[in-house]
């Protein structure tokens, strides 16, 4: 009896052995399969832009996940205003782990999103003759301090637009100097009907710091050393840069409004053939040659002015990716960074959209040239380009300059004292002595 009850519960040990050995069977191999299936899934790379460049870049995404079946490229649509833009990603890196694996940035967010941890050093996967291929500005805007964070997509930089006819007119070569510019634009003024000589961006907003990066410059000083975190803004350069400014709108070449003026206004006045000179970025070029323009097939370009002994500067503007600190993809981020920033792919979009390379053989690139001649005088004004101060506490730095040279231009302060105030808020902003 015991025997037979024994074999019985030998039976049934066994046969729930077996089950259980089964089921461990099955949740095993559901649990390869699932590890197989997600391992055949694309890894998505995400991050952020503007709507527009969203909708412009897109043909590139697709191209790259037709070659790259294992990536996924996912483009946040965002703002179309680049400031918030920014805002966006600080708030996302504020919270804790971004979400997003690149950075597509403007070239005045590097310092601070460096500064802040949140970028990857890119030193170690780009040598110094891969660089070399790009514009020097370019490459400097994703330094800093010892590291590289920024591979460089598309470049951007002030230049002085010009009327062909109006100059030759006059009898007038293109001005090479500040003086140049303000006798070219009076004699054109009084034997001509165009009311203004120069248009530029005065409105208290990044544009304006742009247009005095570049005067600045142009006078031989400087706004901040970043190496040495030197402040320039009271010294001599400086002040003329902020005196010229005001004094182009109290000798009415420049008109009282451009204190008021972005981009689009001084466009508007060039393009329309109330102005002889205008400083403004690359995109004004298809705008003022589009179809209806007065002005069009009679304008130039050229680095902005400077003055006799000093060498001319065009502030750098521009766009390019970085890689989040805390990607969780790093090599598939940066195979799409490498993409994007290769030759063939920023042909394909620069000649698409009218942009401007980063890198400096498609200046003369035949095919580039085809479609925008003027890019080989572009190159010339490229080759000047100076970037802004790349310190991380450049968005206070960049404040406290508009605020002043925006006092300065509407005659609030002396050119002066406005620039000694600038230079003393800066100063205590980067915890230096005067």
């Amino acid at each position: 009896m015991l025997n037979r009850s024994f074999l019985r519960f030998l039976n049934l040990s066994r046969r729930r052995l077996s089950l259980i050995i089964l089921a461990l069977v099955v949740a095993a191999g559901a649990l390869l399969f699932g590890v197989y299936v997600r391992a055949q899934q694309p890894v998505t790379i995400s991050f952020l832009l503007r709507a527009v460049e969203a909708d412009q870049m897109q043909g590139l995404a697709d191209q790259f996940m037709a070659e790259n079946p294992d990536i996924r490229i996912e483009m946040v649509r965002g703002p179309n205003a680049a400031d918030a833009v920014e805002n966006l990603y600080t708030t996302s890196f504020l919270l804790g782990d971004s979400p997003y694996d690149i950075l597509f940035s403007d070239v005045v967010w590097i310092p601070k999103f460096a500064a802040a941890g949140w970028l990857m050093d890119l030193s170690d996967r780009v040598s110094e003759a891969d660089l070399a291929d790009f514009l020097e500005a370019d490459v400097a805007a994703g330094v800093y301090q010892d590291g590289f964070y920024r591979m460089p997509f598309r470049s951007d930089m002030g230049m002085l637009y010009y009327r062909t006819d109006l100059l030759n007119q006059v009898g007038l070569q293109p001005p090479a100097t500040f003086a140049d510019l303000i006798a070219a634009s009076e004699t054109i003024q009084d034997q001509t009907d165009v009311n203004w000589g120069f248009v530029w961006q005065g409105l208290q907003y990044e544009g304006l710091v742009t247009n005095f990066v570049e005067l600045v410059a142009g006078y031989g000083g400087f706004w901040v050393d970043a190496d040495t975190l030197e402040v320039g803004l009271d010294q001599p350069a400086a002040i003329q840069a902020t005196d010229f400014m005001k004094g182009v709108i109290a000798q009415g070449i420049s008109p009282p409004g451009v204190t008021n003026y972005i981009e689009e206004d001084a466009l508007r006045q060039f393009e329309n053939g109330n102005a002889v000179f205008m400083r403004n970025w690359p995109y004004a070029w298809a705008e003022a040659n589009g179809d209806g323009s007065p002005v069009a097939g009679n304008i130039a370009l050229k680095p902005m002015v400077h003055t006799a002994n000093e060498q001319p500067a065009a502030c750098l503007g521009g766009w390019g990716f970085g890689i989040s600190a805390t990607t969780p993809h790093l090599e598939e981020a940066w195979r799409v960074v490498q993409f994007f920033t290769s030759p063939g792919p920023m042909k394909d979009f620069i000649t698409e959209f009218a942009y401007v390379p980063s890198r400096r053989a498609l200046f003369t690139d035949p095919e580039v040239l085809a479609v925008f001649p003027h890019y080989e005088q572009l190159l010339e004004v490229a080759e000047t380009a100076v970037p802004r101060p790349p310190v991380g506490q450049y968005a206070q730095l960049s404040d406290i300059l508009q605020r002043y040279l925006s006092a300065a231009i509407t005659d609030q302060m002396t050119p002066e004292a406005a620039m000694r105030a600038a230079a003393g808020e800066s100063r205590r902003v980067l915890g230096v002595d005067g």
